[in-house]
């Protein structure tokens, strides 16, 4: 039986979902802080409308955050699990077909890390730049009642 298929599964399945993923939450960020630098907090009258407006979307860089690595050890199992079957099917594989299988294995588990780190560093820098301007809408609040 042909495996190569499931290696290019692992390849452009996971990986190529891990890719796609890291594009979104970078498109969001860069969203998200276009929308920072250009919102007029003092037009927003109130403190929810303000959070929901500065929050919205940063739930999807969360859940990527959350889940990539869970993606990457899925691909790291396929990828094992291709590898046991392919020793199975070949009593006198070499191992240089074994440390192929296991580096697909492990490339899965390195894309899946590094888009759940980028995506960490990016959901707490928007978060605390929504912390910021929340504050800076009631310290000016504050100001005016004054």
């Amino acid at each position: 039986m042909n495996t190569n298929w499931l290696a290019g599964a692992i390849d452009y399945g996971v990986i190529g979902l891990l890719v796609v993923l890291s594009v979104v939450v970078v498109a969001i960020g860069i969203e998200r802080a276009w929308l920072f630098c250009r919102i007029d907090t003092h037009a927003i009258r109130d403190i929810k409308s303000l959070e929901l407006t500065l929050t919205r979307k940063l739930f999807v860089i969360a859940s990527v955050a959350s889940n990539a690595p869970y993606l990457g050890l899925l691909g790291t199992v396929f990828g094992i699990m291709l590898t046991f079957y392919n020793m199975g099917q070949d009593a006198s594989i070499d191992t240089g077909k074994i440390m192929v299988g296991l580096a697909l294995a492990l490339k899965a588990t390195a894309v899946g890390l590094a888009v759940a780190l980028v995506s960490v560093v990016l959901y707490n820098t928007l978060l605390r730049k929504v912390q910021v301007l929340i504050l800076e809408w009631e310290i000016a609040r504050d100001r005016k009642a004054d």
